[in-house]
């Protein structure tokens, strides 16, 4: 989809953490504009995680609007910003969001139009709907953790984020023909799940499939699975194509990152270096997310919430 193509759709993010954040990151980045509801007292918890490092990556393209959904007066703030909206987009247990009243067929019935999408652990059904959970729980129960090990990618997380995404497009698009909006659930769990169905790297031969680390402590990652990448390497690096991955470490260590890197050059064959994440190194932080509520003053006053009830409801707490 071409950047800007969600230009004109109103996104309502009532998420919390990452799944959600990274669904409406992936929204704002093809154009939508996305209005982040944070509780006043405090916001979205990933503020304090890593210094905001990952708040500021998933949320820099929204508008920060603080209102505290548990208030009895936040419905009709809600009310406005809902009836302005395309989609609507939560993140709590279904119990939670039930008694909040922001639960997709609560929304959906009221507003017929709206994509009502919630990202839930395992679903709005079924003897785990309650359960508390983060991303390894749902890795843990999917058996991408299998043998014991810690997960790398929060996948679970990712993948239900992108699930996400996809229902809600393909939801705007049935809009546009009928008319209506939609009922759209992305379970972490399911995402989880069928990541587990998928290839890992356990699956994978050992010596064409590693990283290898040079003499001066730098790695490389080979990635030669088929046989033409694999016989190049070795042709190049000095061993046979029969070799285990431990000797092919041994011949890695025995030359520094640079050597490897004039041996390798212009050769096909999957070999790159083992890189750090962006912003871990000195290279600038990136912009940053709205401060927690600087839009909400703007964003009421657009659906018709004015200065007097505005400041009636800060005071109360409400936003």
């Amino acid at each position: 989809m071409p950047e800007g193509a969600l230009r004109g759709i109103r996104v309502l993010d009532l998420t919390r953490l990452l799944p959600g954040a990274y669904a409406t990151r992936v929204l704002a980045d093809l154009g939508a504009d996305v209005i982040k509801i944070e509780d006043p007292r405090g916001g979205d918890g990933m503020r304090r995680t890593a210094g905001g490092l990952f708040f500021d990556r998933l949320n820099h393209h929204k508008r920060s609007v603080t209102l505290n959904l548990r208030s009895p007066e936040a419905a009709a703030v809600l009310d406005a910003l809902v009836r302005t909206s395309d989609v609507v987009i939560d993140s709590f247990r279904p119990s939670t969001a039930r008694r909040l009243g922001v639960d997709p067929p609560t929304m959906h019935a009221r507003y017929p139009r709206v994509v009502c999408a919630s990202i839930t652990g395992f679903g709005y059904e079924g003897p785990r709907a309650e359960m508390a959970a983060h991303d390894i729980n749902y890795q843990a129960l999917a058996g991408t953790l299998y043998p014991p090990e810690l997960p790398g990618p929060l996948v679970g997380d990712i993948g239900a984020a992108m699930q996400a995404v996809i229902k809600v497009l393909a939801a705007l698009f049935g809009r546009e023909r009928s008319g209506a909006g939609a009922v759209v659930d992305a379970p972490i769990f399911e995402a989880a799940r069928l990541w587990a169905m998928l290839p890992s790297t356990r699956d994978l031969p050992r010596a064409p499939y590693n990283l290898y680390e040079t003499r001066d402590g730098r790695w490389l990652a080979l990635g030669a699975l088929e046989s033409k990448f694999w016989t190049g390497f070795c042709e190049r690096a000095g061993c046979g194509t029969d070799a285990s991955a431990a000797a092919v470490a041994t011949i890695v260590r025995g030359r520094t990152f640079e050597e490897w890197q004039r041996v390798f050059e212009g050769a096909d064959v999957c070999l790159t270096p083992v890189l750090p994440p962006p912003g871990t190194t000195d290279e600038p932080r990136g912009p940053q997310a709205a401060a927690l509520g600087a839009d909400t003053d703007a964003v009421l006053e657009a659906v018709g919430v004015g200065a007097a009830e505005r400041a009636r409801l800060r005071t109360a707490g409400v936003i």
